[in-house]
Order: structure tokens, then C-alpha cells, then sequence
């Protein structure tokens, strides 16, 4: 027989969804976690934010008030302003201005396709790296990356030679 599981009880300001920086996150999750869902956020990052909007981590998202909500927004979004480190940013030293940010979503991807657009046209070494699908950051490409359109590049075994007459 199947057995019933007994469903907790929602408070009456329950929200299933909760908007924090554009993006809907899930109110059945713990605000660490449901914070990983914007891009451009990691869970230490979301651990900072927690702490800074001085909001318990472990607590569910949809039981957060509009104040706490407004507050992790503001924080998400401009996190320097309100005393996060540098290297905790993930856009230090903007190429154009030379600014320390804090990207999210689309504006991070627009970035780094620009930054990959940008290195292709000066033909820098990663930008080339680019263009031919090969690693950018030293790895080795004897046995791994050996793709090459979309097909495996396997190694071809010498047959096998015809036995000796004796």
C-alpha cells in the first residue's frame, strides 16, 4: 500500500516564486541555493550575500519578507557597495574602463562575447585558440580535445602483417 507523506504547512505569506535580480527564483528553496540560479552567482557568493543582508541561509526563499528580498536584490546587484572584496567580483578590471563589477545574467554573456570577439579580430594567441577550437589555458591536447568537426579523431592501428611462409 502506499503510504500518504504528510505535507508541511505553508505559512499564509508563502511565495512559490521570488524575484530577486530579474531573475525568479524557487520559493521552496533554501536562499543559499535558490541564489545559484541567477548566473553570474556561486554558492560562496550566495553564502556572502546571506551574510552581508545578514539573512539565515538555510531559510526557505518564500518565506522571506519584501524588505529582506529588496535588500538581497540591492546587495546581488551592486555587491561593492556594500563592502564586498575585489577579488570576490567576477569582472576586476573591466577592459574598457578598468572598473572591478559584478556581472549577472545576459550582461555577462554579452561580456564575454565581446571579450572573445575582441581577442579574434586583434588575433591574440587565445583569440586564435578561439577560432581553431583548441584549449586556451595550457592544456594538453595529445589525447584530450580531439574533436575535430563534430567527429572523434581516433588512432588508426597498423594491420596486422601477414604471417611468415615458412
Amino acid at each position: 500500500m502506499a503510504e500518504k507523506v504528510q505535507e508541511k504547512a505553508l505559512p499564509a505569506n508563502f511565495k512559490h516564486i521570488v524575484r530577486i535580480a530579474n531573475v525568479d527564483l524557487p520559493g521552496e528553496k533554501a536562499v543559499r541555493f535558490a541564489l545559484t540560479n541567477i548566473k553570474g552567482v556561486g554558492l560562496r557568493f550566495a553564502d556572502a550575500v546571506c551574510t552581508s543582508a545578514k539573512v539565515r541561509k538555510s531559510t526557505k526563499t518564500g518565506t522571506l519578507s519584501a524588505e529582506q528580498i529588496g535588500l538581497l536584490d540591492k546587495i546581488v546587484t551592486s555587491p561593492a557597495a556594500y563592502g564586498f572584496p575585489d577579488w570576490m567580483l567576477n569582472r576586476r578590471k573591466d577592459y574598457e574602463n578598468g572598473e572591478d563589477k559584478h556581472l549577472l545574467t545576459g550582461t555577462l554573456n554579452f561580456i564575454q562575447e565581446n571579450d572573445v570577439k575582441r581577442l579574434k579580430k586583434i588575433k591574440a594567441y587565445r583569440g586564435w585558440r578561439h577560432i581553431h577550437g583548441q584549449p586556451t589555458r595550457g592544456q594538453r591536447t595529445r589525447s584530450n580535445f580531439r574533436r575535430n568537426k563534430g567527429k572523434v579523431v581516433g588512432v588508426a592501428k597498423k594491420k596486422a602483417a601477414p604471417a611468415a611462409k615458412k
